[in-house]
């Protein structure tokens, strides 16, 4: 074989290499990244459990309180209608 043959031949053969190499390990961060979002995801998942659960609680006692109290939905007094203002 002649010496331009030997290099192209080394040439092409660390080039291929090279690309294996780099193809794998392209792949395990990949894989990493994409676990790295299942993992947050659930941890999201958990978190809209947890505050759905508060929620719930919260509606529970809200629920529970205007059977025992009386609640007015209204911020200030209102003047009475037919009424001339003061």
């Amino acid at each position: 074989m002649s010496r331009a043959s030997k290099l192209t031949l080394l040439g092409t053969s660390l080039g291929a290499v090279g690309i294996v190499i780099f193809v794998h390990y392209s792949q395990r961060a990949e894989k990493i990244a994409m676990h790295a979002g299942v993992i947050r995801d659930y941890e999201q998942q958990r978190l809209k459990r947890e505050r759905q659960a508060d929620f719930e609680i919260q509606q529970a006692l809200e629920k529970e309180y205007r059977k025992v109290q009386t609640v007015s939905d209204s911020v200030g007094p209102t003047p009475q209608q037919g009424s001339p203002p003061r």
